[in-house]
């Protein structure tokens, strides 16, 4: 191993250890996880730009409306509802009910990359970005498809308002 790749490992193992203050935190799984989000979103543009598909000319108020309350939506779907927990199974463990047809589920495992794809994939609120970013993809390559589909899950959780 070179000189400056051995710099760089020994400054994250002394950061990683002064974040952790004592706790089985999973900063390399964490890191892993926004490499493959960057990777993705890298990628998506770059297939974006080499098949002349560009971002809408404007994004209305509405859009946005529409494109926040079908990510929550689904999020919630994704990280809460019962039939999706076969999705989320492999990395959190099941503990019960919590409120109106969400489950209460723990991370699996602690520690490394099972630990962190764990609480991205039951936690709404850091699974959002991951969604929007797919729904926004989705406005890019076919927007047609991906407005129907914003308006279903729009829908559904007009409905649960309701």
């Amino acid at each position: 191993m070179n000189t400056s790749v051995k710099k760089v490992a020994s400054w994250y193992n002394r950061q990683a250890s002064e974040y952790r203050a004592g706790e089985d935190r999973p900063i390399g799984g964490y890191i892993r996880a926004l490499s493959v989000y960057s990777g993705v979103t890298a990628a998506t543009v770059g297939a974006a730009r080499l098949t002349g598909r560009r971002a809408p000319a404007r994004i209305t108020p509405w859009d946005v409306v529409l494109l926040g309350t079908a990510t929550h939506k689904l999020t919630r779907i994704l990280a809460k509802d019962a039939v999706t927990s076969p999705l989320r199974a492999p990395f959190v463990q099941y503990k019960g009910a919590s409120g109106e047809s969400e489950l209460a589920e723990e991370v699996r495992e602690h520690g490394g990359t099972k630990h962190a794809v764990g609480e991205l994939l039951t936690c709404p609120f850091c699974l959002a970005q991951w969604v929007a970013t797919t729904f926004v993809a989705g406005w890019v390559f076919a927007p047609g498809l991906t407005r129907l589909a914003t308006s279903t899950f729009a829908g559904v959780a007009l409905s649960d308002f309701l």
